[in-house]
């Protein structure tokens, strides 16, 4: 059985606008573990919430998604985190956040956190991003890498998405230095190249894939948005049409869920980037970071390994 863990901070959602928004629930690696366990995968979800209502709902929400929640630890004095989606006219998403106090922050500051580090470092597949570290402190950054480094050493891989958020970090020059140190514990990278420009100036997509291998990560996706994807080989994956989206939120993380998954199975890069573009595809044709699943959700037959 494969068994995934993903960590990192997760929100109450609001979409839509005045007078008509709807409650749900986001954050990158959320997103992507949700796709995963939709997707038939073992996967459970490592992060902190607190005793309000609002956490208690997220947790059952989760839980229905197929996601094991034993991660999910409790703060006894923080709360959720909260952030609403606004998107313009052309489906491009912009975000408010009410994230400063969440208990996603305090992580690793809770007293049942190594016995979840314990039982997170037997994973077969890790998955994290910048905003993960972004959020945490800086004993908090150390303790995370650290977590990733004893995946590693138990013969399991990262995966590492370079999701940079500029609001989150105090320079520009922190958020470079924590990407590098946690490229150096990736198997799997999928930065995307937008991100990389604002982050670091990159000049290309090869650039990006370059660098990343540099640093140590071999498997490199960038993700170029509506123009596809750069793959380990060098070569462009297209997206298969083009769209009008209704919401692009979360459709990094929605390809991430797709490439993944498709990878877990055996799939080549080349094909799991397709799952990953159908599954960004349908996703930004609704609103929300996780749609609700209709029949038109591509996440195919359900892993054989997980009951």
């Amino acid at each position: 059985m494969t068994r995934i863990v993903c960590l990192g901070e997760a929100m109450v959602e609001l979409s839509g606008s005045a007078g008509a928004w709807r409650v749900g629930y986001g954050g990158d690696t959320l997103n992507t573990a949700v796709h995963l366990a939709r997707g038939g995968h073992d996967v459970a979800y490592m992060t902190a919430l607190g005793e309000d209502a609002f956490s208690a709902n997220l947790r059952l929400a989760w839980e229905g998604e197929g996601l094991d929640c034993s991660l999910v630890l409790t703060h006894p004095s923080r709360h959720a985190g909260l952030y609403a989606i606004t998107t313009d006219v052309a489906g491009e998403r912009s975000f408010t956040y009410w994230r400063d106090t969440s208990a996603a922050r305090a992580l690793f500051e809770l007293d049942a956190v190594d016995q979840a580090m314990a039982i997170a470092e037997t994973a077969d597949l890790f998955c994290f991003s910048l905003v993960s570290l972004a959020i945490l402190p800086p004993q908090g950054r150390q303790d995370l890498l650290r977590l990733a480094g004893r995946v590693r050493d138990n013969g399991g891989q990262v995966a590492f998405d370079g999701n940079y958020r500029p609001r989150l970090w105090e320079t520009t020059e922190a958020a470079q230095r924590a990407r590098d140190k946690a490229i150096a514990f990736a198997d799997i990278g999928l930065p995307t190249l937008e991100d990389e420009v604002l982050l670091s100036g990159a000049g290309s997509a090869e650039d990006v894939a370059r660098h990343w291998r540099t640093l140590g990560c071999k498997d490199v996706v960038v993700k170029l948005g509506a123009q596809g994807c750069l793959l380990p080989d060098g070569a462009i994956c297209p997206v298969p049409q083009t769209l009008q989206p209704v919401d692009t939120s979360g459709a990094g993380d929605a390809f991430n869920g797709g490439y993944l998954s498709a990878r877990l199975r055996g799939a080549s890069a080349h094909d799991a980037a397709l799952a990953g573009h159908a599954l960004a595809g349908w996703t930004v044709m609704r609103p929300g970071a996780i749609p609700a699943v209709d029949r038109l959700a591509p996440y195919g037959q359900p892993d054989s390994s997980h009951a």
